[in-house]
């Protein structure tokens, strides 16, 4: 036994050392693609700071839909409880400040999750079905509310209210700076104007991630090593997740698999609101469609994680720089496809070798090496024959990338057993 545990142990430090390796692997290849592209924007403090507003509300839908399809219930409503959580966050938020904001946010987005738990666990409808009548409902409900509570003559309205728009928030949450790097004299910015391979470009990282950061991005961070000790280190976190691998296995253990299906799609939805206040901080009031489907995104991003927290920050983190960086510039977007062809380079030159070195026998077993080669050549193609990419194919860069990612991940994704399997007790399965 403690020899198994110490190999375990030993995995995870090992991991742990790779995932250090992969990042600053790609922050070199990064830095490499700012250089030859002469595209600034690739590692600039302004685009990394709009890329972790962007992948908040991400994460945060992707957390929701984890907590839930953990405890085998299949939540695409996320986007319709991001809905709720905006309009409950705005209408709150107006009257008393940030923290009735953020509290009614949560309630909005749990109500959703409510909603959702009685259709799926309790009268076991379909859940897919479930999800989408939530995803109509939310937009439905917060449009009618608007009509009845900021119509013409009401004191909202005075404040400036419409069917489509709250008022102005009459505070909101704080931003802070890292000490040190980002608090005081602008160090980092002086080594990023700079412009040294390498030096600068973490430079320009550091100090999009850490100055003016807005608290709620702060406890967003968090909630994502939060989950995972709670899911993964805890008794209640291995009752849940066995609610999603085999719920009958875990009845007859004593596990009262309603409850925690109950508790699971309350977060779930609860995490999905919180998504939704972030965005009504950041525009100052709740604005209808502010949503623009990341919900649906955040989904993807926590399949592109394996149904794990760390996967689901990557994908997340992911989707919200390629967002960034179609709003920064069209320049900065053609960078990224000579980002994406070195990224293809190394990865062929990977495949190859561990295939050279396993000594696999065949042509299939170099399909995947062939395949990112390809892709790269077509990258490094369209890099250097187009100057300037045209304004509709910069809007779609991040829905383009999440389908390319998604068809690259789901070669090896492993989502829990009993994901979306209609529950009885009693039943034998």
């Amino acid at each position: 036994m403690t020899a198994s545990v110490a190999t375990a142990e030993a995995r995870r430090v090992r991991r742990y050392h790779l995932a250090l390796l992969a990042v600053a692997a790609l922050i070199l290849l990064l830095s490499l693609a700012r250089v030859i592209g002469d595209a600034p924007e690739l590692t600039s403090s302004g685009t990394f700071s709009a890329a972790l507003l962007l992948a908040v509300p991400i994460a945060l839908a992707g957390l929701g839909g984890l907590w839930a399809e953990r405890a085998g219930i299949v939540n695409i409503g996320l986007e319709g409880m991001m809905v709720l959580g905006t309009w409950f966050a705005g209408w709150a938020g107006y009257q008393w400040g940030a923290v009735a904001a953020l509290v009614a946010g949560l309630l909005g987005g749990a109500l959703g999750g409510l909603l959702h738990a009685i259709a799926t666990v309790t009268f076991g409808v379909d859940h897919i079905i479930s999800g989408v009548a939530i995803n109509l409902l939310g937009p439905g409900i917060t449009r009618f509310l608007s009509e009845v509570l900021y119509a013409q003559g009401t004191a909202a309205a005075e404040k400036g209210a419409g069917i489509t728009t709250s008022p102005t928030l009459s505070s909101t949450a704080p931003e802070v700076s890292l000490p040190i790097l980002s608090d005081g004299p602008d160090l980092l910015g002086k080594l990023e104007s700079t412009h040294w391979f390498l030096l600068s470009d973490v430079a320009g990282m550091l100090r999009g991630l850490t100055h003016n950061v807005n608290v709620l991005v702060i406890l967003a961070v968090a909630l994502i090593p939060l989950t995972y000790f709670v899911l993964w280190r805890t008794a209640f976190g291995l009752r849940l997740r066995s609610c999603g691998e085999n719920p009958w296995a875990a009845e007859s253990l004593g596990v009262k698999v309603y409850r925690t299906k109950y508790v699971a799609t309350v977060v779930s939805g609860a995490m999905a609101g919180l998504g939704g206040v972030f965005l009504v901080f950041v525009t100052t009031k709740y604005v209808e469609g502010q949503t623009s489907g990341r919900g649906f995104i955040g989904l993807a991003a926590m399949i592109f994680g394996n149904w794990r927290p760390g996967g689901l920050a990557v994908g997340a983190s992911l989707f919200g720089y390629a967002d960034g960086l179609q709003l920064r510039s069209s320049q900065a977007v053609t960078g990224l496809l000579l980002f994406g062809a070195l990224l293809l380079l190394v990865y062929t030159g990977m495949q190859v070798r561990s295939r050279l070195a396993a000594e696999l026998p065949g042509v299939r077993q170099y399909t995947a090496a062939a395949a990112a080669a390809l892709a790269a050549v077509a990258l490094l193609w369209l890099w250097l024959t187009v100057d300037k990419l045209p304004n509709e194919f910069v809007f779609i860069t991040p829905h383009v990338l999440t389908l390319l990612v998604l068809s690259v991940a789901s070669q090896s994704l492993r989502p829990p057993a009993a994901d979306g399997v209609r529950y009885r007790r009693g039943e034998q399965h």
